[in-house]
């Protein structure tokens, strides 16, 4: 059975490791977890070194800290071992990766579309969707194969691409979601079935960490542009509204 060392063992951590137990043997390193929450999880604890010589090394750290775990990580990447990550943007990762990891390493770009919220779920990850963005080498296909085996339905894409679509997905969707969340909208009894969606996105929103959403709105190139057509469209149409209001009186 293949090594498969896990570097980050924050909630995303967690779900690769509970997912992939039974495929490979898991060992994770986490600089800011006890080594004995590690151990009750079921999985052994390794230093940064060892975690990273495994046949196969997910990278699921905030992309705030990612370069430098990438750094910190490649000269104890073996030759031909393949390295993943797991981040919510593409570009700046994929581009540490290939700056800092040697080139006898396999290098995968992945993204989860979902999250530990999903799995609790009663279907758990099946029929979720996985994203993956080739960077270096094949092995994407084998990721491609294992994400189908589980029930995945998986899309092979360029990073850029991810990135330019994850502007509508998830910067728009999560400042909408974050902004709905900060002021606490109530579960009206007269609420429409759209309400409804919003209470449902302001829920599962909600519980994602502001460094999440830090990285999903600062990280991606596309996100800026999308974000400020919104604020912008909206600003306009509650001035045009208004404007419309007042000449009718």
């Amino acid at each position: 059975m293949k090594t498969l060392g896990i570097i980050g063992f924050g909630q995303f951590g967690r779900l690769v490791a509970a997912q992939l137990a039974d495929r490979f043997h898991i060992a994770v390193h986490d600089a800011h977890v006890a080594n004995d929450i590690i151990a009750t999880a079921g999985f052994g604890a390794l230093s940064l070194e060892q975690a990273a010589a495994s046949d196969i090394v997910i990278i699921a750290v905030p992309v705030q800290a990612m370069e430098q775990v990438i750094r910190a990580a490649a000269p104890h990447v073996r030759p031909g071992a393949t390295v993943v990550d797991v981040a919510s943007v593409k570009m700046l990762p994929s581009r540490w990766l290939m700056q800092y990891m040697p080139d006898t390493v396999h290098i995968v770009a992945t993204h989860p579309l979902f999250g530990p919220q999903s799995a609790a779920k009663q279907d758990g990850i099946a029929g979720r969707q996985l994203v993956i963005c080739p960077i270096r080498g094949e092995q994407h296909l084998k990721i491609a194969a294992l994400g189908e085996e589980m029930g995945l339905r998986v899309r092979i894409t360029s990073a850029q691409e991810h990135d330019r679509e994850m502007a509508y997905v998830q910067a728009l969707t999560h400042l909408i979601g974050r902004s709905l969340s900060t002021m606490d909208i109530p579960d009206e009894s007269l609420k429409t079935q759209t309400y409804q969606h919003l209470l449902d996105l302001t829920g599962l929103i909600g519980k994602d960490s502001f460094e999440l959403f830090t990285a999903i709105q600062t990280m991606n190139p596309f996100a800026q542009d999308v974000v400020d057509q919104f604020v912008t469209r909206a600003s306009d149409l509650l001035k045009q509204a208004n404007s419309n209001g007042k000449n009718s009186d």
